[in-house]
């Protein structure tokens, strides 16, 4: 049981992409008349994973205290903490067919949660000192995904203001981190191994912030729209070109990494035919529906081994040596 305290922040990134699967069959039921239970049993098993691991996760803060200070110091690991509220967030979207009242407090819980550490966190990368070669993907995750899914939450929950807030929050905080994040691919040496399966980051934005706008907008999808799956095929055409050389990194749970993206894309390429787009979107939208399948399906299985043969939990981080 020891080694399930350790349980490091960046494993709800499992559920991101549990809640994604789940909300492209959502979709896919509405669109092509699959059976929708297959999209309530990933969600179901999203929400028993998402429980599991916050129930893990305060024990380590409660229990291993140290442990959980140095993920909190760490200059890469840090950033994985957002990735609990905006967990909470999607477990809301999950439960919402069900019980509005209980999205709204559970909804409200993760929003709160992720303004507070989107704050913190980024305050504290503005007073600098920071070491270049840490910058990944994951900066995205305080300001930009933490942003867009509350405004795809407070969209659905008719909060029409509140989510055009957070949209161009995050639309901005997209721009400037893409930016610093080329700066250092192309100019800094290759990332180690181990960060590598980050890059699988770098598909969400533009597909997560397609789900936002959908999710604020209403008729046939607009050129915004269309363009924003478009910057994410061609992100995710760059690392399916690259995945020879993440792949140097052995599988483990950081390849969760790519999920949330993978998912989003699927998802909106179902809603932009279920609002009404044509020619090509119909064919694109069950290709991205097969393969994101498979993709995540690999994913999970190979997680599953790791657990059953005991080399799921990474050994602890050890502290920063310097402030993030």
């Amino acid at each position: 049981m020891g080694q399930f305290l350790r349980v490091p922040a960046s494993f709800f990134g499992m559920v991101l992409g549990l809640v994604g699967l789940g909300a492209s069959w959502r979709a896919a039921a509405r669109v092509w008349n699959l059976p929708p239970a297959i999209g309530e049993t990933i969600m179901f098993v999203a929400i028993a994973i998402w429980a599991a691991l916050l129930v893990l996760f305060v024990a380590k803060w409660v229990l291993r205290r140290a442990e959980a200070l140095a993920e909190f110091e760490h200059p890469v690991q840090c950033c994985f903490i957002g990735l609990v509220p905006v967990s909470t967030m999607l477990i809301a979207l999950a439960v919402l067919p069900y019980s509005r009242p209980l999205a709204v407090i559970i909804g409200s819980i993760g929003a709160a949660g992720q303004l507070i550490f989107a704050v913190y966190r980024t305050g504290a990368l503005w007073t600098g000192g920071r070491d270049p070669a840490t910058t990944t993907p994951i900066l995205y995750l305080p300001t930009v995904a933490g942003n867009f899914v509350t405004a795809n939450l407070a969209a659905a929950l008719g909060y029409g203001d509140i989510a055009a807030m957070f949209f161009g929050a995050a639309i901005f905080a997209w721009l400037a981190l893409e930016s610093v994040l080329m700066h250092r691919l192309y100019t800094l040496p290759s990332l180690p191994l181990p960060l590598r399966p980050t890059l699988g980051i770098q598909l969400a934005p533009a597909v997560v912030a397609c789900s936002a706008y959908l999710s604020m907008t209403t008729g046939q999808p607009d050129l915004f729209a269309k363009g924003l799956l478009g910057y994410g095929l061609i992100q995710a055409l760059i690392l399916a070109r690259l995945l020879p050389w993440i792949m140097q990194q052995p599988f483990g749970a950081s390849y969760w990494a790519f999920t949330f993206g993978l998912t989003a894309l699927s998802f909106d390429a179902i809603r932009l035919i279920e609002r009404g787009s044509d020619g090509v979107m119909p064919d694109l939208a069950v290709g991205l529906f097969v393969f994101v399948n498979a993709a995540v399906g690999l994913i999970a299985a190979g997680t599953a081994w790791l657990l059953v043969t005991g080399r799921l939990i990474p050994q602890p981080q050890s502290a920063a040596t310097s402030r993030p």
